[in-house]
């Protein structure tokens, strides 16, 4: 496999790249099920088996990471663990036990003349991924795509090229031996960022671009990219602690919602409190939040109940913090809470906390935001936990796909209508 330091000619690289894809799209397109679901068994088991070079590669990307001073939320998105390399296998075997959406009859209708029409799933068929940081969702986006007929155009971060290389090799070679194409998962090799752009302007090979890590970079793809682009922008996600909540629960769900992993997208930023509970709730939470490293930046109530909160400005409610920070709010109702999400959120995971069914019910129709929790933790939101396998990403648009995306939003659809002879009269 020729490599961008082999390639003198950067655009000529990434369009080798794209006609290889597509080439490999073909074959996969056609693809058995049972070769598809072979490969993906055989990975989750090199996965499961903890190849040292796989670790030696991430450690590499850690401590290098470390002497560039990235924070602690950056090296634990980059670090790949046993017990994440077992994730990302049970991930495969999930997405192996799914059925196969190409080929699969999504409508179908016999017209008044006879003709049978048929609308049936097909591969978008090649599919560029820009990510950062975290290398497990290279397995990830990998198996959806070969399992869904897609070819896929791996572009990571220089911050986990060495964990991408270790696991592109271990993914590629159990292709070959399923009998797929080697060329059905590529990894760009290069970290020079002008390798994106040329690939973004690949639209006669290229048919999906997908950013998945920070806002910087999604912008950047979106503006860019010659083709469609699948993504969401950030994910400031909120927490509205009802007056009919339970409030121990509320406690359980924001510490989960916050703390369990804050440098990832679907990570609580920002808590609501309805007035009549935040003398009893907020000190409480506060100090449990504390226990654990968050900063609180609170209004001018939250300030009052909480001496350790610093002022929050309006870029806090708006800001996708991906660390130890929370900025928190005292409503007066649960309008004022719904009125706040419109206009701070990013419409990606938003949670009400509430004993009150009405509440939930007006609170999951107002906010408009891919996913809408009822008393359970942002953290829900996610390819794996909704049954989907795994995910190449959460999509905040609303055409094609909205949520995380698996293997049906990986793919379109086609008509494929049966006759006996008929013609079309005058």
């Amino acid at each position: 496999m020729s490599t961008a330091s082999d390639e003198p000619d950067l655009a000529a690289y990434c369009l080798d790249l794209g006609r290889r894809a597509r080439a490999a799209a073909r074959v996969l397109a056609v693809a058995t099920g049972t070769q598809k679901n072979t490969w993906l068994l055989r990975a989750a088991e090199a996965l499961e088996s903890f190849p040292s070079e796989l670790l030696q590669a991430n450690a590499a990307d850690v401590d290098a990471a470390l002497r560039f001073g990235s924070s602690s939320a950056q090296i634990d998105r980059l670090r790949l663990t046993a017990a994440r390399l077992r994730d990302a296998a049970a991930g495969l075997r999930q997405v192996a036990a799914l059925p196969d959406p190409v080929g699969r009859v999504i409508d179908s209708s016999v017209r008044p003349n006879g003709l049978q029409v048929l609308k049936v799933g097909v591969p978008l068929g090649v599919i560029l991924f820009v990510y950062e940081s975290r290398p497990n969702v290279t397995v990830d986006a990998a198996g959806l795509s070969v399992k869904s007929g897609n070819a896929i155009i791996l572009r990571g971060g220089k911050e986990a090229l060495q964990s991408n290389r270790a696991l592109h090799r271990l993914l590629q070679g159990c292709l070959s031996d399923s009998g797929l194409p080697a060329d059905a998962v590529q990894l760009v090799s290069t970290p020079d960022r002008a390798a994106v752009g040329h690939l973004l302007a690949t639209r006669e090979f290229i048919d999906l671009a997908i950013p998945r890590g920070g806002e910087e970079l999604i912008r950047r793809v979106a503006e860019e990219a010659r083709m469609p682009v699948l993504k969401h922008y950030k994910g400031v996600c909120h927490v509205y602690v009802d007056a009919a909540a339970d409030l121990a629960m509320a406690e359980r769900i924001l510490i989960n919602a916050k703390c369990q992993r804050p440098g990832v997208c679907n990570a609580a930023e920002s808590l609501l409190v309805h007035r009549a509970v935040a003398d009893a709730f907020l000190p409480k939470t506060a100090a449990a939040l504390r226990a654990r490293g968050v900063e609180l930046r609170g209004c001018p109530i939250t300030c009052q109940l909480v001496r350790e909160a610093v002022p929050a400005t309006p870029e806090d409610y708006a800001t996708e913090y991906l660390d130890l920070y929370l900025s928190v709010r005292v409503v007066e109702d649960l309008e004022e809470a719904i009125e706040h999400v419109a206009r701070y959120g990013s419409q990606h995971t938003d949670t009400i906390v509430t004993n009150d069914l009405a509440a939930a019910r007006r609170f999951t129709a107002a906010v408009d935001s891919a996913a809408v929790m009822v008393n359970a933790s942002t953290r829900f939101h996610d390819g794996y936990e909704f049954g989907l396998g795994s995910e190449i990403g959460i999509s905040t648009d609303k055409m094609h796909a909205r949520g995380p995306c698996g293997l049906v939003e990986l793919c379109s659809y086609k008509y494929v209508v049966w006759g006996d002879g008929q013609v079309r009269g005058e």
